[in-house]
């Protein structure tokens, strides 16, 4: 398993800033996932931060699941917990009583489209295409189903999971509600991610925090919901057919 890549975390003016990357396009093995759960519940305690930035390196936002461990996974047990990576995430940014921002520089693919969805407001850039690519390879989008769906709906998810193979633009994705802001270029997006994350943390804070529960009712099931979701995906990236499929992109 490739263990590449690293998790940052830095505070201003009491707004955090979670980094992460991956060479292999800031993709998400197990470890960078834990350590995001980690950074995500440690902020949620820290009283001297009162909203949470989610960024990456690079050009490119996420490319989702790592490649090299869907490969290397043999057995339902490791499959389920690599699944739960991701879950993880979702919910600890969904438990974490302050508001938390995606900033999408770039494009996101499968579970980094979940994480972008798992936000409470997304701002990208016009760069930021998004893909669902899991059923190409015989799986499915899952344990990101339920943030997608509470953000773009039904129908939105379902043109994107069918379609797999197809990149949607940022504007789509602002249009289907993914994103709430689509700017020209990244220091568009750098300038107004910083003005929205100061001025949420000026904010009362009792007041944030009972509006993310009202904005996030409805939800309080996940913990079970995504875990029965992660088992899905851990049967189906098993079957021969995913091998097959995994492998083939492996070798070309």
């Amino acid at each position: 398993m490739n263990i590449q890549g690293h998790i940052k975390t830095k505070i201003v003016k009491q707004v955090a800033y979670v980094n992460f990357f991956h060479p292999a396009g800031n993709s998400l093995p197990s470890n960078l996932l834990d350590k995001l759960t980690q950074a995500f519940d440690e902020l949620a305690r820290n009283e001297q931060v009162r909203c949470i930035v989610l960024q990456s390196e690079g050009p490119t936002f996420c490319a989702g699941a790592s490649f090299d461990e869907l490969i290397s996974l043999q057995d339902i047990e490791n499959a389920h917990r690599f699944f739960m990576g991701f879950a993880h995430v979702i919910n600890a940014m969904r438990k974490a009583h302050k508001f938390v921002i995606a900033k999408v520089q770039g494009k996101a693919v499968g579970g980094g489209v979940g994480l972008i969805a798992a936000a409470d407001y997304a701002m990208a850039t016009d760069a930021a295409a998004i893909k669902l690519s899991e059923l190409s390879i015989g799986i499915g989008p899952f344990v990101i189903a339920p943030a997608l769906k509470r953000k773009i709906g039904i129908v939105a998810l379902s043109e994107m999971s069918i379609n797999a193979t197809h990149w949607h633009t940022a504007f789509w994705a602002r249009e289907k509600g993914l994103f709430a802001q689509v700017f020209d270029n990244k220091n568009q997006l750098d300038e107004g991610v910083e003005i929205l994350a100061e001025q949420l943390a000026s904010y009362d804070a009792n007041a944030t925090s009972l509006l993310k529960k009202e904005l996030w009712k409805g939800t309080e099931d996940w913990d079970e919901l995504l875990s029965a979701q992660a088992k899905i995906s851990a049967r189906l990236v098993l079957q021969d057919f995913t091998k097959k499929k995994l492998a083939d992109f492996k070798n070309k």
